[in-house]
């Protein structure tokens, strides 16, 4: 396990003094239960699957996934130690058997097909490029066969809204989500059959929902 954050990390709220902040702006102003809601409804998650949270913050995600599929296997990973204690407190006052651990989204610490389903709720859009390709390569090497990718984040976007997104949050790792390019980075990354399923309007811009599966047979649990 690593105990810090490389150069350049980016963390959850984007500033660590606006970590307090975080999940009272998730919830009010881009109605997170709703979108991470539909998020786990469209994974389809298999009874008994392993499934990932992938940047996993300060677990709202994880934990929804394992009340709305209780015998699933669910993992949050996180690259944020300030992040990852809040989350540790949230389950244990939840009662939950999720397991939360540090780590890197573009190398990621599991053995090839270690997961049925990959979730990941606001992260991408941190990345630069070169870590953005990587961890969707990452996120193919850990799925079974057949299993899927599941995110929401910001989707294309322009005029006015395009550039008060990229002066909030790190423009040049925006680029990609504002101009509607990780469809394309998922199919290169392995997920051929990679979509933009759904839009989710805020009060700033939307989010899109994609999702993709692993070439494969299809993934079946449990295992």
């Amino acid at each position: 396990m690593t105990h810090g954050r490389p150069a350049g990390y980016v963390p959850a709220a984007g500033r660590d003094w606006l970590l307090p902040l975080y999940d009272p702006f998730l919830r009010w102003v881009m109605r997170e239960d709703e979108f991470k809601t539909r998020l786990v409804r469209e994974a389809r998650v298999p009874r008994g699957a392993r499934v990932l949270d992938l940047g996993c913050g300060t677990a709202t995600l994880t934990l929804l996934v394992e009340r709305l599929h209780p015998d699933a296997k669910v993992v949050g990973l996180d690259g944020d130690p300030k992040v990852l204690a809040i989350a540790r407190r949230k389950a244990e006052s939840a009662g939950s058997r999720i397991v939360l651990e540090q780590g890197l989204c573009y190398d990621l610490p599991y053995p090839d097909a270690s997961f049925d389903r990959v979730l990941s709720s606001m992260v991408l859009h941190h990345l630069t490029r070169e870590h953005k390709v990587a961890t969707l390569r990452e996120l193919a090497r850990v799925l079974e066969p057949g299993g899927e990718l599941h995110v929401v984040d910001f989707g294309p976007s322009d005029g006015l809204r395009g550039r008060v997104m990229r002066l909030l949050e790190h423009g040049e790792n925006m680029r990609d989500n504002l101009e509607g390019r990780l469809v394309e980075l998922m199919r290169g990354a392995g997920f051929a059959d990679a979509e933009e399923s759904g839009r989710h309007r805020t009060l700033f811009t939307s989010l899109s929902f994609y999702r993709g599966s692993k070439g494969g047979a299809a993934s079946g649990a449990p295992h």
